[in-house]
């Protein structure tokens, strides 16, 4: 069945664009990585959570996000370049990648919240500090997701701009956490993987949730970005 309203740019169709900012993308990941681990190996010992060792669990909040942003990479730049999901699903194309993109998206804090569990109470800073600055990081991380969900809308979060017109047609978000960030998603919603470590006191998630969050900002520079400046300026 032909997907309704369906769309792809001729300016995304050839493999420079589809590799177009990765390059980038990786050597962010080859400097992040060596930082996070070089915090976090120090606590890392014999923690466990839910049977799951402390090591396994960075090595998982690591994989996580990776994974994740590779898959929406490609993802985007063949459902930009060639329609891709949309030629082999049809209508269904966007339930088959909420059921791709949902449960990646869910992993990225449990994995954080197993590592934090895992090596709870080994951040030097004091409980007095850690745990009032966690409450006051998961209070604007929340109110993006509930901003997300009453103004911004699930679809549009996930890349339906990349797959119907309508999406892309819609009038910017100013309400809610929008209003303070155009990107509130990246700016604030990612504040709550740093509140989950700083709950636990842990220094291995925390440095996890760091790099998650800058590493989410690269996807955002080498390939959301550039995907919305032809989404938005290009012709279809």
């Amino acid at each position: 069945m032909e997907p309704e309203n369906r769309i792809w740019y001729n300016e995304a169709r050839s493999l420079r664009y589809f590799f177009h900012g990765q390059l980038w993308h990786a050597l962010s990941l080859l400097v992040l990585l060596p930082i996070t681990w070089s915090f976090a190996a120090p606590v890392l010992s014999e923690g466990y959570w839910l049977g799951i060792k402390d090591t396994a669990w960075f090595w998982l909040a690591v994989f996580i996000p990776v994974f994740h942003q590779v898959v929406v990479w490609m993802v985007f730049r063949l459902q930009m370049g060639w329609g891709a999901l949309s030629g082999i699903f049809g209508n269904a194309d966007m339930p088959v990648w909420i059921a791709v993109f949902f449960p990646l998206l869910i992993a990225r804090p449990v994995t954080v919240a197993g590592l934090a569990f895992s090596t709870r109470d080994s951040l030097v800073l004091p409980g007095s500090i850690a745990l009032p600055l966690a409450v006051l990081l998961l209070i604007p991380s929340l109110y993006t997701l509930w901003s997300v969900i009453s103004y911004f809308g699930f679809m549009r979060a996930i890349g339906g701009d990349h797959f119907r017109a309508r999406y892309r047609e819609m009038p910017l978000v100013d309400r809610g956490a929008f209003r303070y960030s155009s990107n509130a998603m990246y700016a604030f919603a990612f504040l709550l993987l740093w509140s989950l470590a700083l709950f636990a006191g842990s220094q291995a998630a925390l440095s996890v949730a760091i790099f998650q969050h800058a590493f989410v900002w690269a996807h955002y520079y080498c390939t959301e970005k550039p995907d919305m400046e032809i989404i938005f300026n290009g012709e279809d």
